[in-house]
């Protein structure tokens, strides 16, 4: 059977601040429906990849890009690509949980589709109580939807912001170390929802924590220095890795 297409990828992508490039010569396909984890030590240039995948990189001071990233064949970066668009498709999560603070549960779940109005007003409460299930979260807001989101647990606001991402139905969801600032159990509840919602999406997760990566993801890319070093099925990567300086990354050698 031959493998699925890929439904983003990169093409000899170097991402630069100025004259200084943070990601150099990145080719890499991610699978649909699959996970697949960003490992590296810190500044090796992960979540400046990530953010080259949906344009967020440019809005950086300085950040620009050569090569290509791919959606479903068609480079990003051109100009029939409108950038607001494009990170609806490809939606983002990061480090730190940041729900709207003046807004209740309910009108962050639904603020970008009521702005863009993709969703009639009438269907949103569907489209909220749909996206918290995703998330793992309906059972344990859905009595206090008109309380606002700051009242969460740290654990439930970055389910929550999963959740907001997931109601402008990307295809794809980055993932920014989302569980650095949370507790083991949050963490657990995190990599379980991305285990159950890789079948409607593919989701590429940049993490530091390299057990993080053996249990919730499909594939593992290993970056260094700006470059990709290896990627591949994350049980191969962890167990018989084709490269000496990810064997020495994985066993604690360096990084």
């Amino acid at each position: 059977m031959a493998d699925p297409t890929p439904h983003i990828a990169t093409e000899r992508l170097t991402a630069l601040y100025g004259k200084v490039a943070a990601v150099k010569d990145v080719t890499i396909a991610f699978k649909p429906n699959t996970v697949s984890a960003l490992i590296g030590p810190s500044g090796c240039g992960k979540s400046t990849f990530l953010r080259s995948l949906n344009r967020m990189h440019e809005l950086t001071e300085g950040g620009w890009i050569t090569g290509k990233v791919l959606l479903d064949g068609e480079d990003v970066y051109t100009s029939r690509i409108n950038p607001t668009v494009l990170r609806r498709r490809v939606g983002m999560v990061f480090q730190k949980a940041s729900p709207f603070p003046t807004m209740t549960i309910a009108q962050n779940v639904s603020a970008g589709p009521a702005l863009t109005g993709q969703v009639r007003k009438r269907d949103l409460p569907e489209l909220v109580e749909r996206c918290l299930r995703q998330a793992a979260l309906w059972d344990e807001v859905k009595d206090r939807l008109d309380q606002p989101a700051t009242g969460l647990s740290g654990g439930q606001q970055q389910r929550l912001c999963i959740a907001r991402s997931l109601a402008n139905q990307p295809e794809v969801l980055l993932l920014d170390e989302p569980c650095s600032a949370l507790d083991p159990i949050s963490t657990q509840r995190i990599e379980e929802l991305l285990l159950e919602i890789k079948k409607d999406y593919t989701i590429i997760l940049v993490t530091h924590n390299l057990q993080q990566a053996a249990r919730a993801s499909d594939y593992t890319a290993f970056f260094d220095a700006g470059r990709l070093v290896e990627y591949d099925e994350t049980r191969r990567l962890f167990t018989t890795p084709a490269e000496e300086r990810t064997e020495a990354y994985i066993t604690g050698r360096f990084g």
